[in-house]
């Protein structure tokens, strides 16, 4: 079999710790060729072999196009029939050979935008001009990969990491899509009306759930702390339902949440253009320094 232009030499790789739990397997941190990357394991023991594997291939093709400096870089993966080759030096090994393939992406030493978020809960909130590069990171990033004719499908606080010079950058390509799309693939409280009632939807989609994530950005809070799930609120119910944003938000960063996360997709402005009402604040903000 022709070896694919992003299969990684095995050999070279090596898993140190633990760093993480994801929908089809566990993130741990290594080095490659010396250089620290994240390496994304996919689990293959289960009855969830097939579709796992599925999940695998469409990530890799749609990840390994993709070049942003708002996207954590993907560097390449290994098949099944390779993982054996693969040196750990884990405390604890979960069998790495056995498991099936993984995914070798940069490693961004700052965690998750959702913990990093959480540290400010209690504390004094993000200043607004950190609030806005953060918001623009995103916005650009999801702007590229919409012109790419993608929708990323399970934007949350959770998939963007931060690196140590505050920049964020999206990840998590797994139910990644191009075209019309059907199904509810997600994260509750994410997810836009119309993927929730099994609609046809696009890209903005993802415009939708950008919105969730600003107005964590903002509040540095949980927007639906009781943990909702599709089993305890019907559709009609959540498709009305919003954050409530701070009435000490600036009027124009409301105006951005309010327009990305009306219930009609149509409505949704393009993510491209977010980006210029983010820059248009970020530079009002400035003049008044």
């Amino acid at each position: 079999m022709k070896k694919q232009e992003w299969e990684l030499d095995a050999s070279k790789l090596t898993v140190e710790r633990l760093i993480g739990y994801g929908g089809f397997g566990v993130v741990y941190k290594g080095l490659y060729d010396e250089k620290e990357v994240a390496v994304k394991v996919f689990d293959l023991r289960d009855e969830k072999k097939n579709s796992t594997e599925v999940v695998f291939m469409q990530e890799v093709s749609i990840w390994c196009n993709l070049q942003h400096s708002n996207i954590a870089q993907f560097i390449g993966a290994i098949k099944k029939n390779n993982m054996s080759k693969i040196k750990i030096k884990c405390k604890k090994s979960v069998r790495l050979p056995i498991l099936g393939c993984c995914i070798v992406e940069e490693y961004v030493g700052g965690g998750t935008l959702q913990s990093y978020l959480s540290k400010h809960t209690m504390k004094k909130k993000l200043p607004l001009d950190t609030i806005i590069q953060l918001a623009l990171d995103v916005a650009k990033g999801l702007s590229y990969i919409h012109y790419n004719k993608i929708a990323h499908r399970d934007v949350k606080t959770e998939n963007l990491l931060v690196d140590k010079t505050g920049r964020v950058k999206i990840i998590d390509f797994g139910i990644s899509s191009r075209g019309l799309m059907v199904g509810t693939n997600g994260t509750m409280g994410y997810m836009a009306p119309e993927v929730l009632s099994n609609q046809s939807y696009d890209h903005k989609c993802d415009v939708y759930s950008f919105a969730i994530c600003l107005w964590e950005m903002y509040t540095c809070l949980d927007p639906y702390p009781e943990h909702i799930s599709s089993s305890r609120i019907s559709h009609q119910l959540y498709k009305d339902r919003r954050p409530e944003i701070p009435k000490c938000c600036p009027r124009a960063l409301s105006d951005i949440m309010k327009k990305c996360w009306d219930v009609k997709p149509q409505n949704r402005p393009e993510m491209k253009e977010v980006v210029q009402m983010l820059v248009a604040i970020k530079t009002s903000t400035k003049r008044r320094l």
